[in-house]
């Protein structure tokens, strides 16, 4: 199944969050550019803190992260060009977003797995 060209949409409870236009793929990664909806900048903090302790230099604070992840998953929601998907980890920073996603609950979790 080819992805690139794709449209997928970040859906928040009261406003399109926005929408990523798929242009790479690193299984299990999908990438592309983000274009921000009406509803984007009531939840753009939180993709900026759970990216900012994503990366931080020293060890990886996992309850924090979850915590700010858990934020981002009761807000928003993503579906495929097919509909919606059961489970997801994305990041969006500026006009690019990434993520991985399955139509079944993650195993390991959390999803969080390999940067690509």
């Amino acid at each position: 199944m080819g992805f690139e060209g794709g449209v997928w949409q970040v859906r928040g409870a009261d406003a399109p969050v926005g929408e990523i236009v798929i242009d790479g793929a690193d299984f299990p990664w999908l990438s592309g550019r983000f274009t921000p909806g009406p509803g984007y900048d009531a939840v753009s903090g939180l993709f900026a803190r759970e990216l900012a302790l994503l990366e931080r230099d020293s060890e990886l604070d996992v309850e924090a992260w979850e915590a700010a992840y858990d934020e981002i998953r009761r807000r928003v929601s993503l579906s495929s060009p097919d509909g919606s998907v059961a489970e997801f980890l994305l990041h969006i920073e500026g006009e690019r977003a990434w993520f991985r996603w399955s139509e079944e609950p993650f195993e390991d979790g959390d999803g969080r797995g390999e940067e690509g």
